[in-house]
């Protein structure tokens, strides 16, 4: 208890610290840094693709050299993650002889950072607009790593503007980057979007993860930036092309400049830069063959596509071939194979189909490839299984997993799984879609985690070398099937999930005894009404109540029909307070008492043990909470550990109560404010089901075989989970419900058969000594119904306000039709009484005060759920 008392406080801390920081941000968002000495900003219209939008967007950038006089124009775009300041070497030289300008993408720096698209191709028309805006008409690009898109896409949005382009260390080819497909791309930098978005959001941090380095918008950058049009750009592009690079490079393969130079039969290839970082580092490196090259255009000695040489442009049109694609080694073979591995994690098949791919091209060795989505994938199962060990409990009695799946449940198939483990991880690992429930489902049912980790390795050891050599293999033919589903994505894992769960919910349980009985209960809990969820039931009632609400013009006015009760007894109303307005001392109301929540812990037993003595009450004791509803926290205690247990776990207001023993009977009671006499409006016979031994069969068993325990037996066989493999004696009965109600598993008929002139008389005379009550049910037990009939001998356990309704109606032979008839009927008497209520006086209560109360009764419902 105090453990979770602690992890709830945490939480809380946890949850306030979070909207605190979320509020701090709104109030104070993040925009951009401020603009540094020396830069300018102007504002651009938002770009989504390609098209041009009315929101507008600060463009910051630093224009050098403008103030020479007329100069050849150079654009310094840069890379991802970073801003114009990576070019703090390079710019001041160019200047010199050009005019240059650096600006600041949106997303970075000090231009704008909330704008819808940050891709390379959204990138470029900001660039576009920075041009028109400044007035000029042509200019030379510098493109340094993912900045190389967005000048490549300049490029070929505006060529007749361009009249140079230079790729410095810079990305182009699919194939080059990364893993080399653009879907296992995509997984990656969502996954790498994923993270970073959820530390941004989920961490209280008050603005400092905002305007760092690596951040969302950068991970924006990458996730919706498409590589794939770029070999196509490189293609056609019609201006003079300098290529500088370095041999050294881990971030984009030196491979991937020598094909850029192939596809671009005009470009000039420098691969001498050294490292992927030598802009910043060793700017000299790029300043003497950049400005080289571009004092050549502009003397117009370079080469254009026009001019380049015939070889080339022969080489240039010739078809990729994957063979180009150098081996991985060093530091770029480590990088692949983490990028293999955590692929997995998103995709383990496409991830597996990849890496045979980059075998059959040559990239990477089959032993790397296959050992690196080998270790992913086995660390995924891991995960998984320690998912379901970790989290899978917590979760089983919270939607919208205890909907579906029981506490007893899990611990029959903990069995189950124990035999059958190493099948179904065989069988899950080749069929996909169903790996994530299997191994989540047997760290849930507590499965052995040596033996399952046994079980996933060798799994893993037949499937990961299998997939991977069939894509080596067959190779593209492969990839073509794989884009085929991927193509159909969601119709395949909407016919994968129906049938997976059609397979699970129907033809498993089947094929057992036990599985159809339970499928007949789940058959007769949907078919007959009176097993119906309240959120199905009531909303026709909701609606008629709403209906007579703004008939009176009052959509309370029905909290005024008991003026003594808050809230009329619709929510959160005390039972005690209730009780003791009832009890006359004739021992017409069992005895009560009320253990306050206020007192320690340690206590509350003393004055329950008290309350026992007193008045020299046998065991069992009824404790429930004093406000609740449909009988939530009721427990019937049958000796002190049990009473010290409950008590010692309650953190609200409880009674505890004398145990009436006999047959218990639901007497809904109406007075009208203007007569002197009132009458019974309903009377339910509630039944505590049994089922008796034959000496042969399980309790289980003989719950499923019985025809009316069978629609409530997942409960039942949730109540009687310690003893379900008991064998009782041939005819002992078994009663396996004590409380009377309905969704507890009482059964409920009419019993009208029990109404005489002297019950209601003793109803009557009962209810007109509680001052301010006018309608509402009694839940009284008897041990004689002759006596109870005659209007004595029985007690009153408990009295219901508006919120009671006549129960009988829950009889299996009522029709739904009667049902509502009923239920409509009471209303309107209800809405009558209050009526005449308020002519007299009463005050209905507001929806303000409903509220309150409601949230009285919620806490004390969540407090007792479990007891």
């Amino acid at each position: 208890m105090g453990r979770w008392i602690r992890r709830r406080r945490l939480g809380a801390a946890w949850v306030l610290l979070l909207a605190l920081s979320h509020g701090w941000r709104a109030l104070h968002p993040f925009d951009g840094h401020p603009l540094a000495p020396g830069h300018s900003s102007l504002a651009v219209h938002a770009v989504r693709g390609v098209r041009e939008l009315a929101r507008p967007v600060r463009l910051a950038y630093q224009d050098l050299g403008r103030d020479s006089g007329p100069r050849p124009v150079v654009v310094l775009i840069h890379g991802s993650p970073g801003d114009g300041r990576a070019f703090w070497g390079v710019a001041p030289a160019l200047a010199s002889r050009f005019r240059v300008l650096v600006p600041d993408l949106p997303g970075f720096g000090a231009s704008g950072w909330r704008v819808p698209d940050y891709s390379i191709r959204a990138h470029a028309g900001y660039l576009r607009q920075l041009l028109d805006s400044l007035g000029i008409a042509r200019a030379h690009l510098v493109g340094f790593s993912m900045g190389a898109g967005v000048a490549l896409h300049l490029a070929d949005q505006v060529p007749d503007r361009i009249r140079s382009l230079t790729l410095l260390s810079a990305i182009g080819a699919q194939e080059y980057e990364l893993l080399g497909d653009y879907r296992l791309n995509h997984l990656i930098h969502g996954l790498q979007l994923g993270a970073l978005w959820l530390l941004r959001e989920g961490v209280p941090h008050f603005g400092a993860l905002d305007g760092g380095f690596f951040t969302v918008e950068y991970a924006r950058n990458f996730y919706d930036s498409d590589q794939r049009p770029l070999r196509r750009i490189m293609a056609r592009l019609p201006m003079p092309v300098l290529i500088l690079h370095g041999e050294r490079d881990p971030l984009v393969a030196p491979a991937a400049a020598r094909e850029h130079a192939r596809l671009i039969p005009q470009s000039e290839l420098r691969m001498d830069l050294g490292d992927h970082f030598a802009v910043f580092q060793h700017p000299g490196l790029v300043v003497a063959p950049l400005t080289e090259f571009l004092a050549r255009v502009e003397q117009g000695a370079a080469r254009t596509r026009a001019t380049a040489e015939p070889p080339r442009l022969a080489a240039a049109a010739a078809p990729f071939d994957p063979r180009r694609i150098p081996p991985v080694r060093g530091f770029a073979l480590l990088l692949v194979c983490f990028l293999l591995a955590a692929a997995t994690l998103l995709s383990e098949d496409l991830t597996c189909i990849a890496a045979g791919l980059m075998v059959a091209r040559g990239t990477i060795g089959f032993l790397p490839a296959a050992g690196a989505c080998f270790a992913g994938i086995y660390l995924g199962d891991l995960m998984l299984f320690g998912a379901g060990r970790w989290l899978g409990r917590r979760m089983i009695g919270r939607a919208p997993l205890r909907w579906v799946l029981s506490a007893a449940d899990v611990e029959r198939s903990a069995q189950w799984l124990s035999r059958k483990g190493m099948a179904l991880v065989f069988l899950s690992r080749f069929l996909p879609g169903t790996r994530l429930p299997t191994y989540f489902t047997a760290g849930l049912l507590r499965a052995s985690g040596a033996a399952f980790a046994g079980y996933f390795f060798l799994a893993c050891l037949v499937w990961t070398p299998a997939l991977v050599g069939l894509a080596q293999v067959y190779g593209e033919a492969t990839l073509s099937v794989l884009r085929t589903f991927q193509e159909h994505l969601s119709l395949f894992l909407l016919v994968a999930g129906l049938g997976l769960f059609l397979l699970i919910k129907l033809a498993l349980p089947l094929c057992s005894w036990r599985g159809r009985r339970l499928l007949l209960s789940a058959w007769r809990r949907r078919t007959r009404w009176e097993y119906w969820p309240r959120w199905i039931f009531y909303p026709p009632v909701v609606g008629y109540v709403l209906w007579l609400g703004l008939k009176h013009r009052s959509l309370t006015l029905f909290t005024a029909a008991n003026p003594a009760i808050p809230g009329g007894g619709f929510v959160g109303e005390s039972k005690a307070a209730i009780l003791r307005g009832l009890d006359g001392g004739d021992g017409l109301v069992a005895r009560f008492d009320v253990i306050p929540a206020f007192i320690p812990p340690e206590e509350r037993p003393r004055q329950a043990l008290a309350f026992k003595e007193r008045h020299q009450l046998p065991w069992p004791l009824v404790l429930k909470p004093d406000i609740g509803e449909r009988g939530s926290g009721v427990a019937i205690v049958r000796n002190e550990v049990s009473l010290r247990a409950y008590l010692g776990a309650a953190s609200t207001d409880t009674i505890v109560q004398e145990y009436v023993p006999g047959d218990e009977f639901g007497v809904f009671y109406y007075r009208l404010p203007d007569e002197e006499t009132g009458r019974i409006f309903s009377i339910t016979e509630k039944r505590f089901p049994a089922v008796v031994g034959d000496g042969r069969r399980t309790l289980e068993e003989l719950i499923l075989a019985d025809d009316r325990a069978v629609a409530m037996a997942p409960f039942y066989l949730r109540l009687h989970a310690p003893r379900l493999a008991w064998v009782p004696e041939a005819g002992e009965r078994v009663q396996l419900v004590e409380l009377g109600t309905h969704c507890r598993g009482a059964a409920f008929y009419d019993g009208g058969w029990v109404r005489t002139p002297a019950l209601e008389a003793a109803i009557d005379r009962l209810s007109r000594r509680y001052d301010g009550f006018w309608i509402g049910r009694y839940d009284i037990r008897t041990p004689n119904l002759d006596d109870f009939r005659a209007g004595r001998n029985f007690q009153v356990v408990e009295l219901n306000g508006v919120a009671a309704e006549a129960t009988h109606i829950y009889d299996p032979k009522t029709p739904l039709g009667t049902a509502y008839r009923t239920l409509f009927a009471q209303w309107r008497m209800l809405f009558d009484i209050a009526a005449r209520n308020v002519q007299r006086g009463a005050r209905p209560a507001s929806l303000g005060d409903l509220c309150r109360l409601l949230a009285v009764r919620q806490r004390a419902t969540r407090s007792h759920r479990d007891l």
